[in-house]
């Protein structure tokens, strides 16, 4: 049983341990809860047999020094690689999230299809692959962390283009009314995109975590496509439509939503890829024994 759960931690996660109270720190994957366990208690359960190889040797290499050997794991080290990397995630996920938000304000022809789009709808299906990174690393509870840092610093930002659009111009500044309309615009898809980001992000990391439960840790370009399938039709109808009903005929909202959902699930695709490279870099040299 071991050795099997030597390839991926299917439910439980080593976080580290408590030397005064001689207990050991795990996360239940799939929800995030925390529950803390005595090393002898842990030896005998079946928890220990989900662990991975390097967190197996740790709780025994801890278990037999009484304390007194440091592991990779150990708290007051903070495994500074993985939260460094933890941080990075979440400020690439909050860039690409901003980006898309001003690019949208640059309206993109392509001829050969003749279609019109913006810049960001090829860059956001990124966001899904941070947001099933985050979940396959650090688990369900950290990720939504991660969606609610972006959400609550969009909101931030609308709040501080708002009061600056208020403020008074340089009379005769040819850029002054420009800046009105493009705050102006700018201010509404932030709203919009960040209703639409928060629920299909939500639903995203959601089925990510019960896919790769009910699978047990397999298959794993089943769960980020699936995930970021469900969450890519969200995402469009929610957003098309708070952004533009009543300024446009809803059969070209709809056109536009399916225009969306198209090119996103495409991008999901070549997604896959990725996230098996950007799983084996992180355990190879993040989170590796």
């Amino acid at each position: 049983m071991v050795g099997d759960s030597e390839v991926e931690n299917s439910r439980y996660k080593l976080l580290g341990f408590e030397n005064a109270k001689g207990r050991a720190v795990i996360m239940v994957i799939s929800t995030g809860r925390i529950i803390k366990l005595k090393l002898g208690d842990l030896l005998k359960s079946e928890v220990l047999d989900n662990l991975n190889k390097g967190e197996i040797k740790d709780v025994y290499r801890k278990f037999y020094s009484g304390g007194a050997a440091l592991t990779a794991y150990e708290l007051n080290d903070r495994n500074e690689r993985s939260w460094m990397t933890y941080v990075a995630l979440n400020l690439l996920l909050f860039a690409l999230y901003i980006f898309t938000n001003v690019a949208a304000t640059k309206l993109v022809y392509v001829e050969r299809f003749d279609v019109v789009v913006t810049p960001g709808v090829f860059l956001y299906p990124l966001t899904f692959l941070i947001v099933d990174l985050l979940n396959e690393s650090y688990g369900l509870r950290l990720a939504r962390k991660a969606i609610f840092f972006a959400f609550a610093s969009n909101a931030f930002i609308i709040a501080l283009l708002s009061v600056t659009s208020y403020l008074p111009g340089l009379p005769g500044w040819k850029l002054d009314v420009h800046y009105g309309e493009v705050i102006g615009h700018v201010s509404s898809v932030l709203v919009a995109s960040s209703i639409s980001f928060l629920f299909s992000e939500y639903v995203n990391s959601y089925l990510l975590c019960k896919i790769k439960e009910l699978t047990s840790s397999r298959f794993l370009f089943l769960r980020v496509f699936f995930s970021t399938f469900f969450a890519v039709i969200i995402d469009s109808f929610i957003f098309c439509f708070v952004a533009f009903y009543g300024a446009m005929p809803n059969d070209d909202i709809l056109n536009i939503v399916y225009l969306q959902i198209a090119i996103k699930l495409c991008f999901a695709v070549f997604n896959i890829l990725p996230a098996y490279g950007a799983r084996s870099l992180f355990k190879k040299y993040i989170a590796g024994p």
